[in-house]
């Protein structure tokens, strides 16, 4: 299988991308969640979506991996430039419309996507992502609990504190009735840890405004195809917030991922990949 990796020019700044597959079968871009580089859409993940076969996509948000990094606290950019970036990565690849796949913030980045321009989205796939609204149920007790009385910032100069700090930040939004596979989550933490510039940086995306979604009055506007993978166990956004978006776009298909949180877990991919493969055939 081919897989090329590389710094492409987006717009006004530099974004590393990792496309997999052969540029001729249809283009399948996913876009990750907040503070989150392409690593989290692990190679196994990509590589069984690349069989399909299909052009798959991922790449490194602003502060992330090994794209443009900021000082931490003091991002230079706003919410909507990450969505810019996302039509900025098909722009740099020659890739006129592509299937969308966006997880958490990055299914955020997905509706504003395929509300501003419809004619770039073949289909639209959201993942552990909502349309908002005070009628929807709050996160969970435990989660809400994390956020009022947040664990200190470990000392990111010390690689070992920091994997730490981050296993129980992704313990927080993994399934509570699966076992949580804390080496396998310790060494992709490592991974990413690696291949990023300023580890730091990539917690200024929670100080944006506007990094992308879309009101129910906008997705009833969607035309493209779309699937709602959603976790039935997602403490961040409870599986009505996929009930609900499935409702808010017209012929939205719900599609519910068992033992699964805020995340894509591989005990996940035997229903997430054949979902995504056929809803991006023709």
């Amino acid at each position: 299988m081919t897989r090329h990796k590389q710094l492409l020019q987006v717009g006004q700044v530099e974004l590393c991308v990792e496309t997999f597959g052969d540029r001729s079968d249809p283009a399948v871009l996913l876009i990750m969640g907040g503070g989150a580089s392409m690593d989290w859409w692990e190679d196994a993940f990509c590589e069984r979506l690349a069989a399909g076969p299909r052009f798959v996509i991922r790449y490194d948000h602003r502060d992330t991996g090994e794209s443009v990094s900021y000082e931490p606290g003091a991002p230079g950019y706003t919410g909507e430039d990450l969505v810019s970036d996302a039509l900025g990565v098909l722009d740099a690849l020659g890739v006129a419309r592509a299937h969308v796949v966006g997880l958490s913030m990055g299914g955020g980045i997905a509706q504003a996507l395929v509300v501003a321009h419809p004619d770039r989205v073949a289909t639209l796939t959201l993942m552990s992502t909502s349309a908002g609204g005070e009628d929807l149920p709050p996160m969970s007790k435990e989660l809400q609990a994390a956020f009022s009385a947040p664990a200190p910032e470990p000392d990111w100069s010390d690689r070992e504190s920091v994997l730490d700090y981050l296993v129980e930040d992704a313990r927080l939004y993994a399934a509570p009735s699966r076992i949580f596979e804390t080496e396998a989550m310790r060494a992709l933490i490592g991974r990413v840890h690696d291949r990023t510039a300023t580890m730091a940086s990539a917690m200024n995306h929670f100080l944006l405004d506007g990094s992308g979604g879309a009101s129910r009055e906008e997705l009833a506007t969607v035309s493209a195809p779309t699937l709602v993978l959603h976790g039935t166990e997602d403490p961040m956004f409870p599986y009505e917030h996929g009930q609900a978006l499935a409702r808010a776009i017209p012929g939205a298909r719900l599609v519910p991922l068992e033992r699964t949180g805020h995340e894509i877990p591989e005990v996940a991919w035997d229903v997430a990949v054949p979902e995504i493969l056929r809803h991006t055939e023709g």
